[in-house]
């Protein structure tokens, strides 16, 4: 009887500790971090790639430019 009484008072508590895990919010935050900064590099990454031939047509006449005005 007291085998059974001890093998109870285990899966007691290894229930409360996982339960006590799951409710332990330390570290949340530096994981909610990670996704903001996530979401702000596929941002910029998306819009380098809609923005880059416009500003590598733009630095190409700013380039141009100034070899004509170097030139004359």
């Amino acid at each position: 009887m007291k085998k059974i009484v001890a093998v109870n008072r285990r899966k007691d508590n290894g229930m409360k500790k996982l339960i006590r895990f799951l409710k332990d919010e330390n570290g949340q935050g530096m994981v909610e971090y990670g996704l903001i900064i996530g979401l702000i590099a596929v941002v910029v990454i998306g819009a380098l790639i809609i923005l880059g031939p416009k500003i590598k047509d733009m630095f190409e006449g700013i380039g141009k430019a100034l070899e004509e005005s170097a030139s004359s």
